[in-house]
């Protein structure tokens, strides 16, 4: 039997499409695995947010080369979207393709031969899992992006904003939560933009699939979509997890405007306010980049009031990575209202700014939660520990605990700081 090793960078939308192609393998007679390891064959999932990531996307081949030098290494996703000639020169790469028609991509597995990356696809196109890897899984629900921000490239790789049809999602999770899934995270390249017969609908698909019983937690979401009405509206899923990652990006409102993100620091504070209003001691997360072209000092100290202010549980912070195609790219330098790039040194003293200030956030976070219960998810041994993830994204370590935990949802009481989340005990 061969054995296909699924490597993927980037996303949690990639990481539920290579699970997808994953079960689609294991039906067709291969032996499967999602780690890097040694294997006969390599599904390569790649990632082009940023130059670094279409970087080790591209080292990746020769990771995967040192473990087998008579491997088949096939290529997909957004770096090869982006250029499949970068991998295509590459020794092993047998086949490359970008992120339209995954689904051909085991027969091309099979066959072995030729390779192209094909036009993009108006209509979502159907993958499913029905098998959780843990207690908890990822569902994808929508894919592409309309929003076209200046400095992401994202919408030219992964196309237009489609939609999953709401009866496949409930089948899906129905079937999921019958495996023995505990939580599922709603995924895809723009959630917010979720839609049925054209009509925003994110919140009617959490109120149909709120009936499986299965705790909801929500990927990245936009803060265009938290109106006063939405929030209401999802406090009343009795479900849903307390805990909202929202794409912030700048704190800055003239640092948005160039972003092309439509919405003002003051409209970002008022909302995560409301959602800390609803949902008590709920977590809110965020992205943000760092030295976007023309950022001054008065705008970066404008981002720093702005995150001290929202108080976030976790920041995944980046510095701007030139993606040529995008609209931030094309200003850069023009004369009258174009964009200037950081001084690399200045954006690396930010860099170092924002995180200090981001870990103590996070530290402040995970103290409040000190003698809380909480109810967790518990998904994997870690050495003398097992670890799981709480309602409200707190990552706790329970020491000594038996085997049996693993994949059910307790209830936790919450002890001190521990690694980078929390001990806690099981209360019986």
């Amino acid at each position: 039997m061969e054995k296909v090793a699924l490597i993927t960078l980037g996303c949690k939308t990639n990481q539920y499409e290579s699970q997808a192609l994953g079960e689609l393998l294991q039906k067709e007679g291969y032996e499967v695995a999602y780690k890097l390891c040694k294997a006969d064959i390599y599904v390569l999932n790649t990632c082009a947010v940023t130059n670094e990531a279409e970087r080790k996307s591209r080292q990746f081949v020769g990771k995967l080369r040192k473990l087998n030098p008579k491997c088949k290494i096939f290529v997909c996703g957004c770096a090869s979207q982006n250029n499949p000639e970068q991998f295509k020169a590459l020794a092993g790469v047998q086949y490359v393709i970008g992120n339209a028609n995954r689904l051909s991509l085991l027969e091309k597995i099979t066959a072995r031969k030729g390779g192209k990356v094909q036009k993009l696809p108006d209509a979502y196109e159907d993958l499913h899992i029905t098998k959780p890897k843990n207690s908890r899984t990822y569902i994808k629900i929508q894919d592409g992006c309309n929003r076209f921000c200046s400095y992401c490239l994202i919408p030219h790789l992964r196309g237009r904003s489609r939609s999953r049809s709401i009866l496949d999602i409930m089948q899906e999770v129905d079937t999921l939560a019958k495996a023995g899934a505990k939580e599922i995270v709603l995924t895809g390249i723009d959630i917010s933009d979720y839609r049925i017969d054209d009509q925003p609908a994110l919140l009617e698909l959490l109120k149909q699939i709120d009936v499986f019983g299965v705790r909801i937690r929500l990927g990245s979401i936009e803060p265009n979509m938290l109106t006063e009405d939405f929030i209401v509206g999802l406090s009343q899923i009795h479900n849903i997890c307390p805990h909202f990652h929202i794409s912030m990006q700048s704190g800055c409102t003239e640092t948005l405007k160039r972003m092309n993100r439509h919405y003002t620091a003051e409209y970002f504070l008022e909302r995560v306010k409301m959602l800390r209003t609803l949902f008590k001691n709920c977590a809110i997360t965020t992205d943000m980049i760092v030295g976007f072209p023309s950022e001054t000092d008065t705008e970066f100290k404008a981002t720093l009031a702005t995150i001290k202010k929202a108080k976030f549980a976790e920041m995944h912070i980046f510095p701007y990575s030139r993606r040529g195609g995008t609209t931030a790219d094309k200003l850069l330098g023009v004369k009258n209202n174009g964009f200037d790039l950081v001084d690399p040194q200045v954006v690396k003293a930010r860099m170092k700014t924002a995180m200090d200030i981001a870990e103590k956030m996070k530290i402040q976070y995970l103290r409040a939660q000190r003698g809380n219960v909480l109810q967790a998810v518990l998904e994997e041994q870690n050495g003398k520990y097992i670890t799981g993830t709480t309602e409200n994204y707190v990552k706790v370590y329970i020491p000594n605990a038996c085997k049996t935990l693993l994949n059910t949802l307790q209830k936790v009481k919450i002890g001190k700081r521990f690694q980078d989340g929390v001990l806690a005990e099981v209360i019986e």
